[in-house]
């Protein structure tokens, strides 16, 4: 294990010790200079019109931020819930244009380090739970969610804290990463297995598109609409971070190690047709049993 250092190995017992709030113990660890991530300051897979290359690796998150923030609302309240660094918070401004921006996160360290991003968007930080909000019925507009409701304990409770805290007619826009199919081999099951750890999931928070779509409805939305599109996301990003595993330079050896691991089983995940990447639309109802007809 060449090059590994104390540093290291905390990063990777972190990563085995994850504690209550597993997310938060992932992306910490990860910290705000992940070497795999498409560009500083982001954390997202991307949206790629290309194959994944280094030319468009900068570009790719914004634009994956600006296709979800464009069913937003004009010049209303918008709420970004798990906002990761902050980047994505400029990109909802300047499409959303709205009055109020507040972006919520559950890890303390990633609000401190988008503490700059925050203030450009003249976006209000808050240290929250998806699945318990601290607003008020009925505070928002809109609500976007990036990569993010696979982390949650409960997509059923992060929902009906959604419609609760969006205005009648209020619009949702989230992407998820999905579970098409249970794997049917070892290695599939193995495959599986890697990235359920490496990114701190349970067995019961992974889901099909379908299963997604039908639990935002039982939580009362409207008009919840589904677009599938890996070939867009997961593929080109994960050919870009093989190309960068390829050539490392002076990154430990044992994160190299550790991200080979997972690419791989990322790799052949989507070889084999089990995971997608969702894109969701939904509305809350015009009028609700909370709201009456207006």
């Amino acid at each position: 294990m060449s090059g590994v250092t104390r540093a290291n190995l905390r990063h990777v017992l972190r990563l085995f010790r994850l504690g209550r709030r597993p997310a938060v113990t992932v992306y910490e660890s990860l910290g705000d200079d992940f070497f795999l991530a498409p560009a500083p300051g982001w954390l997202n897979l991307g949206w790629w019109e290309g194959k994944g290359d280094e030319d468009e690796a900068a570009r790719a998150p914004e634009r994956l931020v600006e296709i979800m923030a464009e069913p937003l609302p004009r010049a209303g309240a918008i709420l970004d819930v798990a906002n990761g660094l902050g980047a994505q918070d400029p990109v909802i401004a300047r499409v959303a244009e709205p009055r109020v921006l507040v972006a919520v996160n559950l890890s303390e360290y990633q609000l401190r380090a988008g503490r700059a991003r925050l203030e450009s968007a003249d976006a209000r930080p808050v240290l929250a739970d998806a699945v318990r909000l601290p607003f008020s019925d009925s505070s928002f507009d809109g609500l976007i969610c990036v990569e993010a409701a696979f982390h949650f304990p409960s997509r059923a409770a992060f929902f009906s804290e959604a419609i609760r805290v969006l205005r009648p007619g209020g619009v949702l826009s989230m992407s998820d990463v999905t579970l098409e199919r249970p794997p049917r081999t070892v290695g599939d099951a193995a495959a599986g297995l890697v990235q359920l750890r490496v990114w701190g999931l349970r067995t019961r928070q992974i889901a099909s598109a379908g299963r997604i779509a039908a639990t935002a409805e039982e939580a009362g939305f409207e008009d919840v609409r589904v677009e599938l599109c890996a070939d867009r996301t997961i593929d080109p990003a994960v050919r870009m971070a093989r190309a960068r595993l390829a050539s490392p330079g002076e990154v430990p050896a044992a994160h190299v190690w550790g991200a080979r691991i997972g690419i791989g089983s990322v790799e052949r995940l989507r070889r084999n047709g089990l995971v997608e990447y969702a894109l969701l639309t939904a509305r809350a109802p015009e009028h609700s049993p909370r709201t009456g007809p207006r």
